[in-house]
């Protein structure tokens, strides 16, 4: 009896992993909201990881991660290194691409909780009087990320992230004088 149990446990676990390994693996979130302001008033905050801390919610989760700046503030190459809570991790961030009050892209390397490589977009353009702010987030999460998105719906926790983070940038942006 136990060996049938056994056995049937193992028969559904490889069909549960075979499933899992079907799923696509690679992913890319994304959320955007207008804020009232010009791209240029709004383009330091994104390109300055040294501002981030005045909007972005994974620095609010951690009021106490550290954080190392290494290079040039807000150019290519330009680095944050951070190691917080559990809800914050620990990784790397660097600008890869940068068009001035267009376009910031990100490499974010995470290496606690989980390790992960992503491509950050921070993308400025007009809509109506003011700007369109959209930030995405793509990369290939591997079989690790294929079973996560079984276990955890990560579109809508690192959406509601975006958004809060989106929410947040408004609110500064639009309250500086």
């Amino acid at each position: 009896m136990l060996k049938k149990i056994l056995l049937g446990l193992v028969v559904v676990t490889i069909a549960f992993m075979g499933y899992v390994a079907t799923r696509e693996s690679k992913f890319r979130y994304e959320r955007s909201g207008v804020i009232n302001a010009p791209a240029a008033k709004i383009f330091p905050y994104i390109s300055n990881f040294k501002m981030g801390s005045l909007w972005s919610p994974y620095e609010k989760v951690d009021p106490n991660m550290k954080k190392n700046f290494v290079g040039p503030d807000a150019q290519v190459g330009s680095m944050m290194e951070f190691d917080g809570n559990m809800e914050a991790g620990s990784g790397k961030l660097e600008i890869t691409k940068m068009v001035p009050n267009e376009m910031v892209e990100i490499r974010l390397i995470m290496t606690k909780p989980l390790y992960a490589d992503n491509t950050i977009e921070y993308r400025l353009s007009p809509d109506g009087a003011g700007t369109r702010f959209t930030w995405a987030m793509s990369g290939d999460g591997g079989f690790m990320g294929k079973l996560m998105t079984l276990l955890i719906d990560c579109e809508k926790m690192v959406g509601d992230q975006f958004t809060q983070g989106i929410q947040s940038l408004k609110a500064v942006v639009e309250a500086e004088k």
